[in-house]
């Protein structure tokens, strides 16, 4: 089953690039290079393939090579052989200037040149970092031509906007094996992200082996933890691809799991266990006694060993203070050192824990809620909250990174995340010196509601246009393009070992009861899961709550429902276009008989009953649209219990149905009120 999808999405993936000219395959790149010059003519690749890496060479350089060719000749069917006449001209030359540092750290020069002829491609970098990025976008200009698979022609210089362009696992709340981190690794490494921000401890679970304090993985983990070889691996395998590793150990909240095996930590009276659901817990680190630090100065030296990134991240979000606040001896030493409330009180936590990360070497990264005038300008402050706040700690001399507005688990369209800047509006606002402290940003995967079966797909494609705004140039901003270019990388990722599709068609087709999945598949394309925080709104959800239902199937984007919005636009400007009049009647024809395709299936399944006004409700909006559009440029106008019967479909079908929202009400609606004027 999952061989057969797979061979369909690479047949598609090679009709995307088929019907595009050789110039055009240039402009496939994601992020968009900052300068790419196009040149005539196609560089042909064919089983004399070669690559030869010139000037400075290292076992990574060559690893990287070796990966390379592996894809290339997985993707073409190719099999190329290695060049066993060094004096022959290879096909790609590569010249690496000098060696960088072994584990990659933050600025390091990622900029290359690649210049392809029809008889020869030249990369050529400062560093194996720049070497590395250049290959990815090697990598994506292969398509096949007709000729043959080939390189076009052309000139690129390119460099990122940003040195910190990162994405968050979060392998806490549900937990994430070796081999999901090591996937995404791959393709965080083709769209040149360059940071794995790695959430290690939450309320949820502590995922890291400890030989200092084994219970905080003994009891704190439920088995599910990294072992301190499977650290290194992951360390050592991120390094190799040019992607630092930032651990965060959550303190002085979000630190249950630590408390279930070491109570003696918490701010009340234990016996604590392992949260099961979602939310903000009182549990939280007692900051008033030196225990404390001595138990935390430990755990950082022995973590010190495993992650060799300067950077350490402490979370430091989300403590309410309520166990600060029920504790008179806390209470008293508030008083006793004239704090005004408890942002000061984790500001003496945090200035203590401070100096002991620079105590072993490491500076500190945490969210807004570090921010306080007690804490050096070394710090790095992460920010959920907007662009603003970043600007403000830049102005206090902070250096900072954004997340707000890049949080892949709200289930926002990637047009959303790609309009946010992390400079924004408030560079203007910004001295040079102040604008140089916004190092750059995260994409953030929270774990609340996925799991290794679909946790690639609530990450990608999307984060794609997150790296692009990281890495090109801000005039990059033409959404229309970006989109062109994410469904050519969305099928591109595959031949990384991704589940982002097949995952999806699994999931469908245990739904399904392993009868057709297509009806189920049309269905979803015009669906996606409701937004933000919705889902613990509508029911009970725990961290055992099996995610096997249509709305954890369902993509977090629907690629259908903003083309058809689009075709819905383009009619209604252009009334007369019967091309586009069929267009549209087609899908809601489709749509309309899908839906009574998919009813026996919700008859026969106890996890997709709840679908069932879901049906019902795109059954009736789909009339309304065919009812309108043969309304749309005729006379007379609906009567007005039309009017009334239409807007009621259209109410009920815009709300959220089992999690789900109806993607096609909007272009809809633009039809019936089109009709009805």
């Amino acid at each position: 089953m999952s061989r057969t999808l797979i061979a369909v999405s690479r047949i598609v993936f090679c009709i995307l690039l088929m019907t595009t000219t050789p110039t055009a395959a240039s402009q496939v790149i994601i992020p968009s290079p900052a300068h790419l010059d196009k040149r005539e003519g196609l560089l042909l690749i064919d089983s004399s393939f070669t690559v030869r890496v010139n000037g400075y060479t290292e076992p990574r350089l060559s690893s990287a090579v070796e990966r390379l060719i592996a894809r290339m000749g997985d993707e073409t069917g190719i099999v190329f052989y290695k060049d066993q006449t060094p004096e022959n001209t290879p096909t790609l030359e590569i010249r690496c200037a000098r060696s960088s540092s072994a584990v990659p750290t933050l600025g390091e020069d990622e900029s290359y040149t690649l210049d392809v002829t029809p008889t020869l491609a030249r990369l050529e970098s400062a560093t194996p970092y720049g070497i590395l990025r250049g290959l990815e976008t090697f990598w994506q200009l292969l398509f096949p031509g007709p000729a043959g698979f080939a390189i076009p022609a052309l000139h690129i210089e390119d460099s990122p906007r940003f040195p910190w362009r990162g994405l968050l696992m979060d392998v806490c709340r549900h937990w994430m094996p070796m081999e999901v981190v090591k996937r995404n690794l791959d393709a965080m490494a083709a769209v040149k992200l360059n940071v794995l921000h790695w959430h290690l401890s939450e309320d949820q679970g502590f995922r890291v082996e400890s030989n200092r304090h084994p219970e905080l993985h003994r009891q704190g983990s439920d088995g599910k933890y990294f072992t301190q070889k499977e650290v290194r691996q992951i360390v050592a395998y991120a390094a190799d691809r040019g992607i630092r590793v930032v651990p965060e150990f959550d303190m002085p909240g979000h630190t249950t799991s630590w408390l279930v095996g070491y109570p003696g930590l918490a701010s009340a009276p234990g016996p604590y266990s392992i949260e099961r659901s979602w939310g903000i817990f009182d549990p939280t680190m007692d900051p008033t006694r030196e225990e404390t630090y001595g138990f935390i100065d430990g755990f950082i030296e022995e973590m010190a060993t495993l992650f060799p990134d300067p950077y350490f991240h402490i979370g430091g979000d989300e403590v309410n203070g309520h166990q600060w606040n029920d504790n008179p001896d806390i209470v008293s030493f508030k008083h006793r050192r004239g704090m005004n409330d408890n942002h000061d009180l984790q500001a003496y936590f945090n200035k203590r824990l401070e100096a002991i990360l620079a105590k072993h070497g490491k500076r500190m990264v945490g969210w807004d809620e570090i921010l306080h005038p007690d804490l050096p300008p070394d710090i790095v402050v992460q920010s959920w909250r907007g662009q603003n706040s970043l600007a403000v700690a830049a102005r206090n001399g902070y250096h900072g990174i954004l997340s707000y507005g890049y949080y892949l688990d709200h289930m926002l369209p990637a047009s959303f995340h790609y309009g946010i800047d992390p400079l924004g509006e408030e560079a203007a606002t910004l001295d040079s010196v102040s604008m140089q402290r916004v190092l750059g940003g995260e994409a953030c995967m929270w774990s609340e509601f996925v799991n290794s079966a679909n946790v690639d797909s609530r990450i990608w494609p999307r984060v794609a246009a997150i790296a692009e705004r990281l890495w090109s140039p801000p005039a990059v901003r033409d959404t229309n393009d970006m989109y062109r270019r994410l469904a050519v990388l969305s099928s591109r990722l595959e031949w990384l070992g991704l589940t982002h599709r097949t995952g999806r068609h699994m999931m469908l087709e245990r739904l399904a009861g392993y009868s057709d999945v297509r009806p189920l598949e049309i269905l979803t394309s015009i669906l996606e899961p409701v937004k933000f925080y919705q889902r613990p709104v509508t029911r009970k959800y725990t961290s055992r709550t099996p995610l096997n239902r249509l709305v954890d199937a369902t993509l977090p984007e629907s690629r259908s429902a903003r083309e058809f919005a689009l075709s819905v636009d383009s009619l209604l400007l252009n009334p007369d276009n019967t091309r586009l009049a069929a267009r549209v009647k087609t899908n809601l024809q489709l749509w309309h008989e899908t839906c009574s395709r998919v009813r026996p299936l919700v008859s026969q399944s106890h996890l997709l009953r709840e679908i069932d006004t879901l049906i019902t409700d795109v059954q009736a909006l789909t009339v309304a649209g065919l009812e309108a559009l043969d309304v749309i440029g005729k006379k007379p106008v609906p009567d007005q219990h039309h009017r009334k019967e239409w807007q009621q479909i259209l109410e009920h079908a815009a709300r959220p149905h089992a999690e789900l929202l109806i993607m096609i009400v909007e272009p809809v609606r633009r039809i019936v009120e089109t009709a009805v004027q």
